[in-house]
């Protein structure tokens, strides 16, 4: 039952999370989160960024 509840609530919370996100974006070319392309594009821009922060801990 808790796993079960624990998925909902987390379901919930990502899709008002992204909801919020898109409600409160300010910049006038802002493109809402729900487009595929934009969350890829943050995801690519994330990989990219972990991946420079562990080359340059690994040396």
């Amino acid at each position: 039952m808790r796993l079960l509840f624990g998925i909902i609530l987390g379901f919930a919370l990502t899709v008002g999370g992204v909801y919020v996100a898109d409600q409160t974006s300010t910049r006038a070319d802002a493109r809402p989160m729900v487009n595929w392309d934009v969350v890829a594009k943050n995801v690519d821009q994330l990989t990219a960024m972990a991946r420079d922060g562990w080359r340059r801990i690994s040396g």
